[in-house]
């Protein structure tokens, strides 16, 4: 069941103003570099980055920092929608990154990480049994192909403050 404050939390990323002034306020780079929330449900996060010239490398493709903020944040706006004004402090925080290129990221590109259920009972676990978990988190990104450009994975520690 998903809680009030996921879908208030959900609500508010939807607004177009709402969620500039969110990142300007918590991702300030990735609003510099554009990045768009496609989807965002209990279950799954598309997040979109485009070539374009803050977010360019010099051998015309997306520099790889960009992609990385990008598929982290289709799994780092799960996590954190599900901590979001619960009634204990929960802390968030990536402790291990992989990645992995496959093709030159140009156009646009589309994160997806489908892991929101297991991201929301990690965070009920954590809030009952008072214990810090970690949680592999995929992300993967296609072109407007839908070929693989890029797959990520992101350990993701929660535990109570």
């Amino acid at each position: 069941m998903v809680a009030p404050s996921f879908k208030s939390f959900q609500q508010k990323i939807k607004h177009p103003v709402l969620y500039r002034l969110f990142l300007l306020k918590n991702l300030p780079m990735a609003f510099i570099a554009g990045l768009g929330i496609q989807q965002f449900n209990d279950e799954k996060a598309l997040v979109n980055v485009s070539y374009r010239y803050v977010t360019k490398n010099p051998f015309r493709s997306i520099y790889f920092a960009v992609l990385s903020m990008a598929a982290e944040l289709s799994t780092g706006i799960l996590a954190f929608a599900n901590i979001y004004q619960q009634p204990v402090k929960i802390s968030m925080l990536v402790v291990n990154m992989q990645a992995q290129f496959f093709k030159k990221a140009t156009g646009v590109i589309q994160f997806t990480c489908d892991n929101g259920l297991a991201i929301q009972a990690a965070i009920q676990k954590t809030i009952t049994t008072n214990e810090a978990i970690t949680l592999v988190c995929e992300s993967t990104g296609r072109n407007q192909e839908n070929e693989v450009v890029a797959y990520f994975t992101f350990t993701w520690s929660f535990k109570r403050k």
